[in-house]
C-alpha cells in the first residue's frame, strides 16, 4: 500500500471533523495513538529449538476510560496494523458509550503452525512483556483474529501469577470457569444481527427476499450468518480463508457451521437430522463472493478487501462490515457514488467490545448475568447506537461511516475538553 493504514484510517476522521466543534487540543490529541509498545517473545519450542516472536500492544486513547481491545494472532501482524486497530476501538467504544479508551495488540505469526504447548508458552510469555503496560484499571485484552478463550485464560493465569493476586477483569472473553461472560463468544455476530436486522427494516426490505453473502466464515462471520438464517434471510453464500461457495436458492447455514467444525472447510450441505446431503452449489473465490449480485454484503475477514480496484465491481445494496477495516477510503468513496449504503465497521461490530465491557463490569461487581441478560442489555445499546447514526446522517446528509465518526468524536471531544483546553487557559 502507498499509505499507511493508520494514514487511511484517519482520513475518515478529517472528514467527520467538518461537522462537529471540539477543541484544536482535542483533535490533536486524536490524530496520534498515546502509547505503543513493542516487544520480542523468546518462546522454547517443542523440538528443544528457541524462536523469537515479535509481539505489539498499542494504547491510542484512554481519556474516557482504561483502554480496551482484543489481541490477534496472524502473519500480518505489524505496528501500523495494531495501532489503526487501536484507532478504530477508540471511536468505536466512544460510539457505543462504553467508558473505555482504544486499545490493540497483536503477536506475528501463523498460529496453525505451533503447537498448544508452544501456543501456551508463547501467551504467556506475551504477558510477561507487557505486563507493566496493563491491568484491569489501565489496559483490558479481548481475543481477535486466531486467539480464543483459552489462550484469555492463560493471559489472565500469567498476569495473576505475575501481579500475586487476582485479576480478572485484566482480560475479556475468557472461560466462564474463570470469570468470563455468557454471550461474549458470540457477542460480535449477535450485536451485528441486531444492527442489520434493525437497520434492513427502514429499506422495508424483508427477510425472505433479502439475499447476503458472507465473506468469512470464522467466529463473529458464522454466528450472523446463522442468526439471520435463523430469522428467515436467504444467506447465498459464504466463504472462509480456503475459498467459498454460492448457492442462489440459498444455504443451509446451520449444516455448513456443523460440516466446517468437523471438517475444517466449508461445503454446501442440507441436514435433516443426522443425514447430510450435499447441495448444489458453486465453489466461488473470495473476491469473486465480493462481487455478488446480492441484496447485502457482509465482509467479516481481515482488513482491506475492498479497495479502489474492485469496489467498481461491488453490487450489493447495502454493506454491514463485520470486520474491521474492510473497506478502503478510497473504496468509500466509489461505493457511495455508486449509492451503495456502507454501514461501518465501529458499529456493526462493536458487540464484542459492549459484552466485553458487560464481562468486566461483573468481574468488578462479583454478579453475573444470565445469557438473556446479556443479550438484552446489548440488543438496546446496540440499535439505540444505530438509530442515532441513522438520523446523524440524515441530519447533515452524510454517509452512515461518517454519522458514526461525528457521533463518536462528539462524545470524545467533550472528555477531552473536560481535562483543559488552550481557550480555557487564555481566559484564565
Amino acid at each position: 500500500m502507498s499509505k499507511s493504514l493508520l494514514a487511511d484510517a484517519s482520513l475518515r476522521l478529517e472528514k467527520a471533523l467538518k461537522y462537529v466543534s471540539i477543541s484544536e487540543d482535542a483533535i490533536a490529541r486524536l490524530k496520534h495513538p498515546k502509547t505503543s509498545l513493542s516487544v520480542s517473545i523468546p518462546v522454547r519450542m517443542d523440538d528443544g529449538s528457541l524462536r523469537i516472536f515479535q509481539g505489539h500492544r498499542v494504547r491510542y486513547d484512554d481519556t474516557r476510560g482504561p483502554g480496551k481491545g482484543g489481541v490477534r494472532y496472524h502473519p500480518n501482524v505489524n505496528i501500523d496494523e495494531v495501532q489503526s486497530l487501536a484507532f478504530w476501538m477508540t471511536f468505536k467504544c466512544a460510539l457505543l458509550d462504553l467508558p473505555f479508551g482504544g486499545a490493540k495488540g497483536g503477536i506475528t505469526l501463523n498460529p496453525k503452525e505451533l503447537s498448544k504447548q508452544e501456543l501456551e508458552r508463547l501467551s504467556r510469555g506475551y504477558i510477561d512483556a507487557i505486563a507493566d503496560f496493563i491491568g484491569p484499571d489501565v489496559d483490558i485484552l479481548a481475543p481477535d483474529v486466531y486467539t480464543n478463550d483459552m489462550i484469555m485464560g492463560w493471559m489472565m493465569d500469567q498476569y495473576n501469577i505475575i501481579q500475586r493476586k487476582i485479576s480478572p477483569a485484566v482480560v475479556t472473553g475468557k472461560p466462564l470457569t474463570m470469570g468470563g461472560s455468557k454471550g461474549r463468544d458470540t457477542a460480535t455476530g449477535t450485536g451485528a444481527f441486531y444492527v442489520i436486522h434493525a437497520m434492513l427494516s427502514k429499506f422495508e426490505q424483508k427477510p425472505e427476499n433479502t439475499t447476503i453473502a458472507v465473506q468469512g466464515f470464522g467466529n463473529a462471520g458464522s454466528v450472523v450468518a446463522e442468526l439471520l438464517y435463523k430469522a428467515g434471510y436467504k444467506i447465498v453464500a459464504v466463504s472462509d480463508s480456503q475459498g467459498g461457495i454460492y448457492a442462489e436458492k440459498g444455504l443451509d447455514i446451520p449444516s455448513i457451521k456443523r460440516h466446517k467444525e468437523d471438517n475444517k472447510n466449508i461445503k454446501a450441505l442440507y441436514c435433516q437430522d443426522s443425514v447430510c446431503d450435499i447441495v448444489e452449489h458453486q465453489a466461488v473465490s473470495n473476491t469473486e463472493l465480493l462481487n455478488l449480485k446480492v441484496d447485502v454484503l457482509i465482509p467479516a475477514a481481515l482488513e482491506n478487501q475492498i479497495t479502489k480496484d474492485n469496489a467498481a465491481q461491488i453490487q450489493a445494496k447495502y454493506i454491514f462490515e463485520v470486520a474491521n477495516g474492510p473497506i478502503s477510503s478510497e473504496a468509500d468513496e466509489i461505493l457511495e457514488q455508486k449509492g451503495i449504503y456502507v454501514f461501518p465497521d465501529i458499529l456493526v461490530n462493536a458487540g464484542g467490545v459492549t459484552v466485553s465491557y458487560f464481562e468486566w463490569v461483573q468481574n468488578r461487581s462479583g454478579l453475573y448475568w444470565r445469557l438473556t441478560e446479556v443479550n438484552e442489555r446489548l440488543k438496546e445499546r446496540m440499535v439505540t447506537e444505530a438509530e442515532k447514526v441513522w438520523v446523524i446522517a440524515r441530519e447533515f446528509d452524510v454517509a452512515l461511516r461518517t454519522a458514526a465518526y461525528i457521533h463518536a468524536i462528539e462524545r470524545l471531544g467533550e472528555a477531552l475538553d473536560a481535562k483543559g483546553t488552550r481557550d480555557y487557559y487564555l481566559k484564565g
